[in-house]
């Protein structure tokens, strides 16, 4: 009896063991399947692609003839150097780049050596070519975007740079104290949407809240500027119900870490508003955030497009409603699925006119969008 249950006993165990090792070996497939799976969906999208042509475009850029300044500097475009500065490092991370590659030194440099020199450049558009008020305007703009580009530098340290304390000052000296406007900037306008319209100084001052956001936390506690930030959450609570859901887009994402502008009601309204504009692709369509009609009379595209796709899941990116959830998954899915395999980005179509896109001037959209898209796809929940 002790030999055959010695022998059941060995049975049982080579048996187990057997069992064991075929477990272990579907879970060691299971885990190749599941490394497999994420692997594909990183694959789903090319950030050398993007990389490549945001680098591409942000050193034509500095080399255009349009875009040069006084002392040797170039502006800061909405469309092409903003979005580029934005989300280039996070491209840097996911390539595992060493060092800052050269394109992005330079439009960083040029930021900073304005910034260092701010009582001596000009403003980017003086009054005597442009028209009444453009100097004022011009330099109230550039004061915010210098804030929003050296703030998102600091965004992991735990101390604001000393420069971009500066950019800071220099944006709230410019801040506007009383009227109608108390709050925001003097912002520019030049009738070209989204960002030099006449409705674009809502969107001016959501970028200064950006800004504070991405500061290191301290610097939002600092005393000095609690009044600056007070004035600021009062405009735009003030201006909200007026605006465009394009503005209200992007003040939903700058509300995520700048707090106290949208009440809960707000914010689930917005959320709701920005959900019910997702086509059934999954994308956004930006000339449905608004109402904008092109200069030369052409109807607005109607198709999904990269940068009112890659803002609304910038916007949606940080909820935990569920519904919000399959929104945002829907989004940067089609942002995945919708990079151009030609050049890296995502396209998206003038607000103004009707612009031939293989053209330096009709990529300015395209340029936004790729770098949102960027953001989007590389934001973490």
């Amino acid at each position: 009896m002790r030999i055959s249950g010695s022998a059941g006993f060995i049975n049982c165990a080579i048996g187990a063991s057997r069992a064991l090792a075929v477990l272990m070996i579907l879970m060691v497939m299971g885990g190749l399947d599941a490394f497999a799976a994420r692997a594909s969906a990183v694959e789903t999208w090319s950030p050398s692609a993007a990389a490549q042509y945001l680098d591409q475009r942000a050193t034509w850029w500095e080399s255009w003839p349009n875009s040069k300044r006084d002392h040797d500097t170039v502006c800061v475009s909405c469309h092409t150097i903003l979005p580029y500065v934005l989300s280039r490092s996070k491209l840097s991370a996911a390539l595992a780049e060493k060092g800052v590659p050269g394109a992005q030194s330079a439009a960083l440099g040029h930021v900073k050596k304005r910034v260092r020199l701010w009582s001596e450049v000009q403003p980017y558009y003086l009054d005597a070519k442009s028209g009444p008020g453009k100097s004022r305007e011009s330099r109230a703009t550039e004061s915010v975007l210098n804030a929003l580009v050296l703030a998102s530098s600091s965004a992991d340290q735990k101390r604001l740079d000393p420069l971009a304390r500066k950019a800071f000052d220099a944006a709230w000296a410019l801040q506007l104290k009383s009227g109608e406007h108390a709050g925001a900037w003097d912002w520019q306008v030049f009738h070209l949407a989204p960002w030099e319209a006449g409705d674009s100084q809502y969107q001016g001052a959501t970028f200064m809240a950006l800004a504070v956001g991405w500061a290191p936390e301290h610097y939002r506690r600092d005393r000095a500027v609690q009044a600056n930030l007070r004035l600021l959450r009062a405009y735009l609570r003030r201006e909200y119900a007026s605006q465009t859901l394009l503005n209200k887009m992007v003040l939903l994402w700058a509300s995520e870490k700048f707090p106290g502008i949208l009440s809960r009601g707000e914010k689930k309204d917005l959320v709701a508003a920005v959900r019910k504009q997702q086509q059934k692709d999954g994308g956004w369509n930006l000339s449905t955030l608004g109402a904008w009609e092109r200069s030369d009379h052409t109807t607005q595209d109607n198709a999904s497009d990269g940068y009112a796709t890659a803002l609304a899941t910038l916007a949606l990116g940080h909820g935990h409603d569920r519904r919000q959830e399959d929104a945002w998954k829907m989004g940067r899915t089609w942002l995945e699925q919708h990079q151009n395999k030609e050049d890296g980005s995502w396209r998206t179509y003038s607000l103004n006119k009707k612009r031939d896109l293989k053209t330096d001037v009709g990529k300015f959209m395209t340029d936004a969008a790729t770098g949102y898209a960027v953001l989007a796809l590389e934001q973490t929940r």
